[in-house]
């Protein structure tokens, strides 16, 4: 395998391969001066985890340590462990990936953060090994489809061409996957208490959601159970440790503990079905072009004018409509005066001229009004008075784009925070309609002006560790109940932040993911060849949903749906291609099944 890139992502998928399925790996990254540093992928305790421990632990006491293995500080971290997997270059070139061995390798990953890089070299890496397994990292999806396509016609070609026979291809195949939309679901299922995880293959929808286990199981007939939480705390650190895919006795025998189970969601089914709620179009409704107290000082007025008009129908005894008519030309001040009429003609007339009075400024408030809302429709918006349970949400970038597409499916309010102007996501934002503020969130006011103090959840997703961190913090100190989600760059400092932050502030939720932890594992199947569609963060651990062919798999072939189980590793959930899916149905040849597993149990597969 090889594995170019210039973030933690090519480091952690190296480390997976390495790891998880024992794959040879060369990893190509720039030279030390121009690359991130790398995360430390489950070896030695980074040194801004050490640092973090020992500054705040002076502040608010002792705090166990976590994740030491045992290495020496200065023990590498996030490559391979023999100097021959590791070749340093600045760019993908043709040379390099001669010299890196993709002629020979049977996978390639190109995991570079610009997308014009990826495909360059993809294009080139097609062209010195046809036979090249592809996974490439796009943040632009639609680009991501074609770019598929033609990777894939140029290898069925090149292998129609050759004397191997058209046979030699059956292997060959592109991946396009994006780090954003694999992580994307699990952050906001973070954010959001109650949000369930949703995986989609075709037509079908999964959801992942905690229950509460009694004796009898997890109190609700039908449902896989995925795994076992921990009995203490919600990020692996209590006693007892999570475990993924229990079989039937072990569930029985964990009366008391929460576990995550799957439920179907819906069959057959559009992707708007994925979002409860209604669906979110372009079109500014009626409603937004004036605020509610204008709509209620025209609702009151119009009531008043009805009301005259009535007034004047019993008074004079005239016409409904003619009272009407006549209390608008009073109304309107135009000039018939009622004199010589009786009294209470006189009065309504004085009442009607007063209320066209109020009448002119709400008129003319509702005319500025609709025009400031037709001249902002593409601006963005500020966040509205009064707003409360919302998601604040720090960062605008690839991550937080996506994850601010997924709140809003999810029907969730949520308030920007962005510093950049020029932010990519700042477009979806308004298109969504979605309240942004523009300004550095470490400033004072950026967060009390995204209403941080009603809001229900601070979601920071920012690219920088310390900004996150920064925010989290001074939010607490505004809420100290405030549910907190923090996007940190490596794990052990997520572990590290997660743990301290639980023990300054008990009473609080305080949830720490790492984006490369959570995507790294679906490009390692895709490396190997198994379709991953999705990966629920378990606490600590990731679960993975994968499409598998059942044709040449001995574990699958001539077992039954129900039977297709290993504990610890595997389960098949569901058969692609079949609205409902009996536990008895054999499985053959042609079939293609939804498998949840483990890392090590998608490697089983292979």
């Amino acid at each position: 395998m090889v594995v170019c890139g210039d973030d933690g992502l090519a480091h952690r998928l190296a480390a997976e391969l390495r790891g998880v399925y024992g794959e040879r790996v060369t990893l190509v990254v720039p030279p030390n001066g121009r690359t991130a540093r790398p995360p430390a992928v489950g070896r030695a305790r980074s040194a801004s985890a050490a640092l973090f421990d020992r500054v705040v632990s002076a502040a608010v006491g002792s705090v166990g340590r976590t994740g030491a293995t045992g290495q020496p500080s200065g023990a590498a971290t996030g490559q391979p462990a023999d100097g021959e997997g590791v070749f340093e270059a600045g760019e993908p070139t043709e040379e390099v990936l001669a010299e890196a061995g993709v002629a020979r390798a049977a996978a390639l990953a190109l995991v570079y953060d610009d997308d014009e890089t990826n495909i360059r070299a993809a294009l080139t890496a097609r062209r010195l090994n046809p036979r090249l397994r592809l996974v490439l990292r796009l943040y632009n999806r639609r680009l991501g489809q074609h770019i598929e396509e033609l990777l894939d016609q140029a290898a069925a070609l090149a292998a129609g061409d050759e004397e191997d026979g058209p046979g030699t291809g059956s292997e060959t195949s592109t991946t396009v996957l994006s780090d954003a939309d694999t992580a994307a679901p699990a952050l906001a299922a973070t954010a959001v208490a109650g949000t369930s995880k949703v995986v989609q293959a075709e037509g079908l929808l999964l959801r992942a959601v905690e229950r509460p286990l009694s004796a009898d199981g997890p109190g609700t007939g039908g449902l896989y159970t995925l795994a076992l939480l921990s009995g203490g705390d919600p990020d692996g650190g209590g006693e007892q440790q999570p475990r993924l895919l229990p079989d039937d006795e072990e569930v029985r025998q964990a009366a008391g503990r929460h576990a995550v189970v799957l439920e179907q969601v819906s069959s057959a089914a559009g992707p708007e079905s994925a979002a409860p709620g209604r669906r979110m179009t372009g079109v500014m409704p009626l409603a937004s072009l004036f605020s509610r107290r204008l709509r209620w000082s025209v609702a009151g007025l119009a009531g008043c004018v009805v009301a005259l008009a009535v007034a004047l129908w019993l008074v004079t005894g005239i016409h409904p409509l003619r009272a009407f008519y006549v209390t608008l030309l009073d109304l309107f001040a135009i000039d018939d005066p009622a004199l010589g009429a009786p009294l209470g003609r006189q009065l309504l007339q004085l009442l009607s001229a007063l209320l066209g009075l109020l009448l002119l400024p709400v008129l003319l408030a509702a005319a500025l009004e609709a025009y400031g809302t037709f001249r902002t429709a593409s601006a963005l918006r500020r966040p509205p008075r009064g707003l409360s349970g919302h998601v604040v949400l720090l960062g605008l970038g690839k991550i937080g784009t996506r994850v601010l597409t997924r709140l809003r499916e999810l029907n969730i309010p949520v308030v920007c925070v962005e510093s950049d102007p020029d932010a990519r996501g700042l477009a979806t934002a308004r298109r969504l309609r979605v309240p942004v503020v523009l300004g550095d969130v470490t400033e004072e006011g950026v967060l009390e002006a995204a209403q941080i103090r009603r809001a229900q959840t601070l979601l920071a997703v920012t690219s920088a560790d310390t900004t996150n961190l920064e925010a989290v913090l001074y939010a607490r100190t505004v809420r100290p109940d405030l549910r907190v989600v923090l996007r940190l760059y490596d794990d052990d400092f997520a572990t590290a932040v997660y743990r301290t932050l639980r023990a300054a502030y008990p009473q609080a939720l305080t949830r720490s993911r790492s984006v490369t932890h959570l995507a790294a594992p679906a490009f390692a199947g895709a490396m190997l060849g198994r379709q991953v569609l999705g990966a629920v963060a378990v606490e600590r651990r990731v679960l993975l949903f994968a499409a598998v062919d059942v044709d040449g798999h001995a574990q699958l072939e001539g077992r039954a749906v129900g039977e297709a189980f290993r504990a610890g590793a595997w389960r098949v959930l569901a058969l692609l291609g079949r609205a409902d899916t009996p536990s008895g149905h054999v499985l053959e040849k042609g079939d293609r099944v939804v498998v949840a597993a483990t890392r090590r149990g998608l490697a089983e597969l292979r």
